[in-house]
């Protein structure tokens, strides 16, 4: 399989996200087309910034909920890469109708306008919410359990959108179930930020991050490289047997909480000695959390290719890097 795709009109949705815009960055850099559609509820314009002067870069300023508008973005398009998404777990919990409209009828949009558009592949971001009470570890994409938030069962319905599109109309898809993904451009700011934007800002800030729960719980942080990667693998992919699933994209190891905070307060130390002597304080876990997550690749590198390159600790060094010049 060649390595890179070269020469092919991509669109991306949420491409003004954290992860959108540097699958931007990556397929405009290899001679291709791409289309962004993002109506920057949580996508930001400044991630964007240094693509608007490119020929090759397109923005559509639009929400998938309109299916005119998704249309529209799918014109003459090769490949859809379908990131966008109310991507957060509280958020859902407060407001779970705005999480369904946008994550099941959007992605309805998306997928159907795709069809219709004849697209060559439709892939997706999928979650490792997915596994939801399931306590098994390593986490097996054949293996879930029921799912413990309104997001989560947003991220499982667009897996079984995907697969009947597939029975019925033939549309090619993959999804990707992400496993806590982290790396420049993560939104460190807002009510939900994820943890490591929130932990890096706190101590930039000289102030004592808060981990939830007695920072036991664990996850299996994944530098988004490593993600771009898998996104670049499910275009270029040829084997048959390989469409039509969905696959965990992780590093395939656990870090706790605690582990986490003091491998960022290292990093950070390094820029500002100050940070070494801060310590975390303890709040009550988030509801809808799950413990403990670790995922198996084995389906991704067999089926895909999928070799990720980065594990928590080079991928926190580059990470914190980018915060420390970007935020200090």
């Amino acid at each position: 399989m060649e390595c890179q795709i070269r020469n092919s009109r991509i669109l991306i949705t949420g491409g003004a996200g954290f992860i959108g815009s540097n699958l931007v960055e990556r397929f405009l850099s290899q001679s291709n087309e791409v289309v962004v559609l993002d109506n920057f509820l949580t996508g930001k314009r400044e991630n964007l910034a240094a693509f608007s002067g490119n020929p090759a870069f397109t923005l559509i300023e639009g929400d998938i909920r309109d299916l005119a508008t998704c249309r529209k973005a799918v014109s003459g398009v090769d490949y859809v890469l379908h990131e966008a998404a109310l991507g957060s777990v509280p958020h859902s919990i407060q407001d779970p109708m705005t999480s369904t409209d946008i994550n099941i009828s959007g992605f309805v949009n998306m997928l159907y306008a795709a069809q219709e558009a004849r697209v060559k592949r439709f892939i997706y971001a999928a979650s490792s919410a997915t596994y939801g009470d399931n306590t098994t570890l390593p986490k097996v994409e054949e293996r879930i359990g029921k799912p413990l938030s309104p997001y989560a069962i947003t991220k499982y319905v667009n897996e079984l959108y995907a697969e009947n599109f597939n029975a019925l109309y033939g549309i090619e898809t993959i999804g990707l179930r992400y496993f806590n993904v982290f790396g420049r451009r993560q939104d460190p700011f807002g009510a939900y930020a994820a943890v490591i934007p929130k932990f890096v800002m706190s101590l930039l800030r000289h102030e004592r991050p808060v981990i939830n729960g007695d920072g036991s719980y664990s996850r299996d942080f994944t530098y988004v490289d490593n993600v771009v990667q898998a996104n670049e693998l499910a275009m270029l992919t040829r084997q048959p047997e390989a469409l039509n699933q969905v696959y965990n994209v992780a590093f395939g190891e656990r870090t706790t909480l605690n582990e986490l905070f003091l491998q960022l307060r290292g990093n950070l130390a390094k820029f500002d000695p100050a940070i070494a002597a801060l310590e975390p304080q303890y709040g009550p876990p988030r509801v809808g959390d799950i413990p403990h997550s670790l995922a198996c690749i084995d389906k991704a590198r067999r089926l895909l290719g999928y070799q990720p390159q980065f594990d928590v600790k080079s991928g926190l060094a580059a990470a914190t890097s980018w915060y420390y010049e970007n935020l200090k």
